[in-house]
């Protein structure tokens, strides 16, 4: 074997192998840290000091370029979550225990995102994606189908919450997406569908999530023709509290 020789010591499988264990490892950092973009670092809700900044840190932020120009950078520096009146954990990892309205908590099955206070947008044009039908003439609902405006809304005790006035649609998808309620305290807030059960015989739209009087206090958007995606995440968490905190027994055990 001559002097400095490698290839007497080292084969191509050998080199092979050990390019492919070093690249995989360094993806598998990459990606651990690109995760971190959201979420990171980790408070500790009790004290709000940082407990964790993930197993690689948390990356430069970057800028990344949305739809219609807009950019955003990642991870950011985002305004802390909003709480409602809660109970303060005893220890790190309990959970929060909402006072007053649950409903509007932003806490456990009652919480929502973040998302930007903005409309959701066509993409070809930039117009608002979900509207209700006065403001697009072009859709209308389908001929063998009963109109459900004017139908009553009643909870999941019996009691009416309001009366159908509209029903809103998403003009990229041509479906309907909520109903409008105008609701017996003289607002107008917005239902889901999938949550709604019609009963075109008793021209009722039925609502077990909720009991009739919290209609009254469904989040509002802040336009009467539009609804923003930080909105959607409040009206969809406000429902889906129900499901635990409209009433005091559904918070109990089953058993």
């Amino acid at each position: 074997m001559q002097t400095g020789s490698l290839t007497s010591h080292l084969d191509i499988a050998q080199v092979v192998f050990t390019t492919f264990v070093l690249f995989f490892f360094g993806l598998v950092v990459y990606l651990q840290r690109e995760s971190n973009r959201e979420g990171f670092p980790l408070r500790n809700e009790a004290n709000e000091e940082i407990d964790s900044q993930g197993l690689f840190g948390v990356p430069a932020p970057k800028t990344f370029i949305l739809p219609r120009g807009e950019t955003v950078q990642a991870p950011r520096q985002s305004a802390p979550e909003i709480l409602g009146d809660h109970i303060a954990p005893d220890f790190a990892g309990a959970g929060l225990e909402p006072v007053g309205n649950k409903l509007l908590s932003n806490l456990g099955p009652a919480s929502y995102a973040g998302r930007r206070d903005v409309p959701d947008a066509q993409y070809f044009d930039g117009t608002p994606r979900i509207v209700p039908l006065r403001v697009d003439p072009s859709f209308t609902l389908a001929s063998e189908e009963p109109d459900p405006r004017g139908y009553t809304v009643v909870g999941a005790d019996g009691v009416a919450g309001g009366v159908i006035a509209d029903i809103w649609v998403d003009r990229t998808e041509s479906m309907s997406r909520y109903f409008e309620v105008a609701t017996t305290n003289d607002r107008r807030v917005l239902l889901p569908l999938p949550v709604s059960v019609i009963d075109h015989d008793r021209k009722k739209v039925e609502v077990a999530l909720i009991l009739g009087a919290q209609f009254a206090d469904v989040p509002a958007t802040k336009s009467p023709d539009q609804v923003t995606l930080l909105e959607e995440d409040k009206i969809s968490a406000y429902y889906g509290g129900g499901l635990l905190y409209a009433t005091a027994q559904r918070a109990e055990p089953v058993l």
